[in-house]
């Protein structure tokens, strides 16, 4: 579980993202930091358990993505993420995986591929195309649909070149990231009961992920 007091330090560092008063709170910040580290910890077992390509036994520290932000092509100068960005990816593949985010009153996992290469997103529409019913199969199981809502924010307007338009999986195939998104509630965070939770989630993602996986790693 998260400690309520991780999830403060974010609202307060949104509300004063600037380097003199993370410098002053950087106690602070190093204390959520060592907590989430530890939640993260808490988690590889259960994505490992769910996906025999997830290394067992990895480095928390390596799934916790940096704090700092890339301004330099972004109007948004502001230096630091309101957010604790995680990132559960295979060795020596970053294409679809698993990630959390925990942020006030915006925490989510999700996981599948977010925004891939014109190439693999041809090859992902491909598998879909041609493996449709096991596809289905997967998204509209009871273990995913209890837990997951597809994406459709980042969406084709028109068909996508080379299908048809009356196909009749043209929503899916006009998607240009297949990502599944779970909304997690603060207090959800707060309790033990959390690891247990998500050790569904995990398992409940693992087949859309891997399908995924198997689209564009042949």
């Amino acid at each position: 579980m998260i400690k309520p007091e991780s999830l403060a330090f974010l609202t307060e560092l949104a509300a004063n993202n600037d380097r003199v008063w993370f410098a002053e709170n950087r106690e602070r910040y190093e204390t959520a930091k060592a907590d989430v580290l530890t939640f993260v910890e808490e988690l590889i077992p259960l994505v490992a358990a769910a996906d025999p390509e997830f290394p067992l036994g990895g480095d928390p520290k390596k799934s916790l993505l940096r704090i700092y932000r890339d301004v330099r092509f972004s109007k948004n100068k502001d230096p630091y993420k309101s957010n604790y960005g995680i990132a559960f990816a295979t060795k020596g593949y970053h294409g679809a995986e698993y990630y959390l985010q925990l942020q006030p009153g915006k925490s989510y996992f999700a996981a599948g591929y977010w925004q891939p290469e014109s190439a693999d997103l041809k090859s992902i529409r491909e598998e879909v195309d041609y493996n449709t019913d096991e596809f289905l199969e997967i998204i509209h199981a009871k273990s995913f649909t209890d837990l997951f809502t597809i994406s459709r924010e980042d969406t084709l307007k028109n068909a996508p070149k080379g299908y048809d338009p009356e196909h009749p999986q043209i929503d899916l195939l006009k998607l240009k990231s297949f990502v599944a998104i779970f909304p997690i509630a603060d207090e959800e965070l707060f309790k033990p009961t959390i690891v247990n939770h998500l050790k569904k989630v995990f398992k409940g993602a693992s087949p859309f992920v891997q399908f995924l996986r198997k689209a564009v790693v042949q």
